[in-house]
């Protein structure tokens, strides 16, 4: 069995944090399923509503993300301190927390959902469409950001394993529901939304009840006071990742606003291939810096400077060799992929195929920033982590995607996140060569 305190070379890195990967994927695999079943058996136009409002129900699902990241950077620093007692504390406070968020969050999506479609520019059945989804998939919020907390917190409970075990779980019910509801029922964008929301409460409960009782993890469910400050610091550790998903989100929206005017909804529909495609990619970079990220924060509570050193090398050289296979695999497979979503409608094809091409740049950029923001928050340097992730998700990528489309119509937005991923590589440089004193690594 691998453990925090061990000595981790790149073979026991990929060990480490491969459930942590594979659960990433798995969790991105959601959407993509849905927009296969939705647009090969219900159509383009349902199938542009649920990409035009999943970046709004990520907004509210990724906060738990941000407890998630950041309580386990925390909880990580507490066990390297030596104080069990306290990390179960800390655990139990942001679990509760993150479900109260969810119940309040729900309530509030589902009144104003309608509000913030009008608002992207939605009317007639997108308009219903994207309102419909939305609220079917808002019934199960609460246990979709409990989902996202605990695939970072069983990695911080040193069982990676039974967090994939549990995503895998979670994604097989998304997948034969929406087999079910959509292609043998014939019930449409609902039944998809409800194949979603019943696979995000097998996996938020799940979690609930393993760490409710004795189990043989670090960590489990106990009694504990609100304590302000841990939220606090959780909060802060966490923000980058929550200013990450918060601002990819805005950036979709904005996206969407912009492909509309140049594109109509083809260029949506081709949008929306595109990310189904960047978040299953991207979520192997994801997946290995949630993986690492309590390595890290260990090894910095207990104050291994060599081995932080040699952690931030390591990470280094894994994310380059992700990178160029990612790069690879979307050039060798922009066509297939392409088809497997919209290979009914020949115009749309050769937009999203042509997008495809252009977009797979990004991959050889996006993980080495998204690898800098989480080393900073596994560190608890939190604001470090959240300028980064702000930088990359929103100045940059709102920049180029406003700018770049006035000079190169829609070619300017394809090529907008490719230039948006190379400036947050430049900065994640500066800022690792910046702290390295501080830090010692």
């Amino acid at each position: 069995m691998i453990q925090l305190s061990d000595h981790f070379n790149c073979r026991r890195l990929l060990r480490f944090t491969a459930p942590s990967i594979i659960m990433m994927v798995f969790t991105s695999i959601y959407g993509v399923v849905d927009g296969f079943f939705v647009s090969n058996y219900a159509g383009k136009t349902p199938f542009a509503a649920v990409n035009f409002i999943y970046p709004f129900l990520m907004i509210l699902g990724c906060v738990g993300f941000m407890f998630g990241t950041g309580g386990s950077a925390l909880i990580a620093l507490t066990l390297g301190m030596g104080d069990k007692k306290k990390a179960n504390e800390v655990f139990s406070l942001i679990v509760y927390t993150a479900a109260v968020c969810g119940l309040i969050f729900a309530l509030l999506g589902f009144v104003f959902v309608p509000s913030v479609a009008v608002l992207l520019g939605a009317d007639g059945q997108l308009l219903q469409d994207s309102i419909s989804y939305a609220r079917i998939c808002l019934l199960a919020l609460p246990f979709f950001i409990l989902q996202f907390e605990f695939q970072c917190l069983f990695v911080a409970a040193e069982k990676p394993k039974l967090g994939l075990y549990v995503t895998v779980a979670s994604g097989l019910t998304n997948i034969i529901l929406d087999a079910l509801f959509v292609a043998v029922f014939h019930w449409g964008l609902k039944g998809a939304a409800g194949a979603t929301a019943l696979s995000q409460f097998v996996g938020g409960v799940i979690p609930l009840w393993y760490f409710g009782r004795e189990n043989t993890s670090l960590l489990r469910l106990v009694k504990c006071k609100f304590d302000k400050g841990v939220l606090w610091k959780t909060c802060t550790n966490g923000s980058s990742e929550l200013m990450s998903n918060v601002s990819a989100s805005l950036v979709s929206m904005l996206y969407n606003m912009q492909l509309m005017k140049y594109a109509g909804e083809n260029g949506i529909a081709a949008y929306g291939v595109l990310m189904y495609v960047c978040f299953v990619f991207q979520s192997v970079f994801i997946g290995y810096a949630v993986g690492v990220a309590p390595v890290i924060g260990y090894h910095h509570g207990a104050h291994n400077q060599d081995e932080l050193k040699g952690l931030l090398r390591r990470n280094i050289l894994l994310i380059g060799v992700f990178s160029v296979l990612m790069f690879g695999a979307g050039q060798v497979l922009a066509k297939p992929l392409s088809m497997l979503f919209v290979g009914y409608d020949k115009e749309l094809l050769q937009i999203t195929i042509h997008a495809f091409m252009i977009f797979s740049f990004a991959f050889l950029f996006s993980g080495f920033a998204i690898m800098g923001s989480s080393f900073f928050t596994a560190l608890n340097d939190g604001l470090t982590s959240a300028l980064i992730s702000f930088l990359r998700t929103l100045v940059f990528q709102c920049a180029a995607v406003l700018i770049f489309p006035v000079f190169w119509g829609i070619e300017g937005i394809w090529l907008s996140i490719v230039a948006a991923e190379v400036m947050a590589v430049l900065v994640t440089v500066l800022f690792l060569f910046g702290k390295r004193k501080r830090y010692h690594y």
